[in-house]
């Protein structure tokens, strides 16, 4: 009896070690044959080394479950993957939690198996070369939360379907072709979400308003919500104090008057306008007198020409009438090349440039045909006196690489900036607008001709505007035509107080700008570091989109740094370009040394210039460098001083 108990035992103990040691070697067999089907039909880089011997649970990029019997994620980013996606392959995965193929250039349209993933979670395919409508298997995946479909070719319109994605959290769709309307998008579970630099068109619905203005940027047409209203003019007119008020109900008006009533109007009018009469001929009379001995006051502006916008009935009534002269005036600066007044702006036709953290941007086309910007200001909490202190030092700046305040206009209810028109557009629409068939990519002449000039612009606002810029973002970089950049929207930062939200320059803030809502110039340092990385990567910071972590920009190239994945890093636009791999290396040095967590440890802007040009010196006819003057030396001729060459720390990627 015990032998045979005995004998139970072991048989049993066999049997358990029998089936832990097959469930240690399982294998998926079917999604490993899926696999090896995709990646024989698509041409990639040799990062992608899946030996047919070993488990699929081990190959680079694949995730299994805990017993390892299903693929339960497949993760290939900035592999250099090629081509479509083929047919039934990556459908067949029906296990699949997590799909990214991110980061390569795989185009053509998004095969329509994909909708067995009924399990998937996370899709991210967003910075390849896809096209044709929004992909009608995707909105199958109910239990999607995160998908990413931005800098794509997509077009056609957005579906109203999205919406049966009722568990989406994140939905990424910037940067495509996808036009007409905006469907009223609205899983209960929202949190970001961003359709700009698209052709859409239309009004945004109002469940969609509560994003901020940069998920919807880039789209022309589009309008409301946070974007300016519908049909906008500007500026506002105060209402005309003629107009009638509405009729208040609750009384019935008599049909008809008796005679008596007919007289007592008649006579009561006639007295009414005997009495306006005289009243406005003594006003006139008493003008008379006093004009004479009337001299002009100089403004608050130093070297400041005041344009009186004139005295017209008409004028006074846009105006809110004459009691305030100063109501009535723009205020130009010495130097300037306009000649028009505030009712020259009212009578202009202006378009919606558009809406940034200080105020909305017009292009205006007045009737003589001069077409300035005038930027108007929201949120201002200064007095008049320090409105006008602080424009007096921004209308001293003159540079090249710094676009010029020509004029302001202060009233109670309205502040308005003028600059000039940059007919070429900014940085922000160059580098992230339609990557369609018909885009001129951005080449890396061009992007080293936009690092230095703004950097010279941004060493002149510190060293001799004594300015800090406080709004730098790739939309604030305004180009001419020879690509040269101007740095706009300097110095507006103490207009608003310390109250200055958080949200500003989403993407561009350093560590220290976030606790202490202060800027400074080494702040101002860390966001044209950002700005650098912008130009080496392609990416747009202000967007969560830079990986399935939604990290910010310098975070996700220094894990890829890490990693040394360094050329996933760069823009794949990039990639067509020969022999400029160590300059764009170097450039990304000079980025990592700005973006440190540590103030101190962050250079100099003069330092960043001379480290830029340095990166081109010996090529002397590519226009990029200045061997006379300090890059950062204005018109004026002001020489700012000189700093130590020592270099910072930098990160070696």
């Amino acid at each position: 009896m015990a032998v045979a108990f005995e004998s139970v035992a072991v048989s049993f103990t066999l049997l358990l070690l029998l089936l832990s040691h097959g469930r240690v070697h399982s294998e998926p067999v079917q999604d490993k044959q899926t696999l090896l089907a995709f990646i024989s039909r698509v041409p990639h880089a040799n990062r992608v080394q899946w030996n047919e011997s070993d488990s699929a649970c081990n190959w680079v990029g694949v995730v299994c479950d805990a017993n390892e019997n299903s693929v339960f994620e497949l993760r290939l980013p900035g592999v250099g993957l090629v081509g479509q996606i083929p047919p039934n392959t990556l459908g067949k995965l029906t296990q699949l939690r997590v799909l990214s193929l991110r980061s390569n250039r795989l185009f053509g349209e998004i095969p329509s198996d994909l909708s067995n993933l009924t399990l998937l979670r996370s899709l991210y395919l967003q910075n390849n070369e896809f096209s044709g409508d929004f992909p009608p298997s995707l909105p199958r995946l109910t239990r999607l939360t995160r998908l990413d479909l931005s800098s794509n070719n997509f077009t056609g319109s957005i579906p109203f379907a999205v919406n049966n994605l009722t568990h989406l959290t994140r939905l990424y769709l910037q940067n495509n072709q996808f036009s007409g309307t905006l469907p009223s998008i609205n899983p209960s579970n929202l949190m970001d979400f961003n359709v700009s630099n698209n052709n859409l068109n239309g009004s945004i619905p109002s469940v969609l308003s509560r994003f901020p203005a940069s998920s919807f940027a880039g789209n022309l047409n589009l309008c409301g919500g946070p974007l300016p209203p519908c049909n906008p003019f500007f500026p506002s007119p105060a209402p005309s104090p003629s107009e009638a008020p509405p009729e208040t109900p609750g009384h019935k008006k008599s049909k008809k008057l008796s005679t008596a009533a007919i007289v007592l109007i008649a006579v009561g009018s006639a007295l009414a306008a005997f009495l306006l009469l005289l009243f406005l001929l003594l006003c006139l009379r008493r003008k008379q007198r006093r004009q004479p001995a009337k001299t002009p006051k100089p403004t608050a502006a130093a070297r400041a020409v005041p344009v009186e916008a004139g005295t017209s009935s008409s004028k006074d009534d846009i105006t809110g009438g004459s009691t305030e002269a100063e109501r009535n005036k723009l205020v130009f600066f010495e130097g300037g090349i306009y000649s028009f007044d505030l009712e020259d702006l009212l009578r202009a036709s202006a378009e919606v440039l558009g809406k940034g953290s200080v105020g909305t941007s017009y292009k205006a086309v007045l009737e003589e045909g001069t077409t300035v910007v005038v930027k108007r200001l929201k949120d201002v909490v200064v007095t008049k006196r320090e409105f006008e202190m602080q424009m007096e030092v921004l209308g001293k700046i003159k540079h090249d690489n710094v676009v010029p305040l020509r004029a302001f206009y202060y009233s109670k209810d309205e502040k308005l900036l003028v600059y000039d028109f940059m007919p070429a557009g900014s940085l922000s629409a160059l580098l992230h607008g339609s990557r369609g068939s018909g885009r001129t990519p951005l080449d890396w002449d061009n992007r080293m001709r936009i690092a230095i000039s703004a950097a010279r612009g941004l060493a002149h606002l510190h060293v001799v505007g004594k300015v800090v810029h406080g709004n730098i973002k790739s939309s604030n970089i305004l180009l001419r035509p020879d690509q040269d950049a101007s740095f706009s929207d300097f110095g507006l930062n103490p207009l608003f107080g310390t109250s200055t939200p958080p949200s500003r320059v989403a993407g561009y803030r350093a560590p220290e700008v976030v606790e202490t809502r202060k800027v400074t110039f080494k702040s101002d340092v860390y966001s044209f570091g950002v700005l650098l990385l912008e130009l080496l990567t392609g990416k747009a910071p202000n967007q969560a989109s830079l990986g399935e972590e939604g990290i910010d920009l310098p975070r996700w190239v220094q894990s890829v740094v890490r990693e040394e994945w360094t050329a996933e890093v760069f823009d794949v636009e990039l990639m067509r370009y020969h022999n400029i791999e160590e300059e764009m290396v170097q450039l990304l040095q000079i980025a990592m040394a700005c973006v440190s967590t540590v103030p101190d440890q962050r250079p100099a802007m003069q330092e960043v210039v001379r480290m830029i040009e340095d990166i081109n010196r010996g090529e002397t006819d590519d226009g990029l460098r200045q061997s006379s003057d300090d890059p950062s030396k204005g018109s004026d001729g002001h020489t700012p001083p000189q700093e130590p060459r020592t270099p910072p720390g930098v990160v070696t990627p």
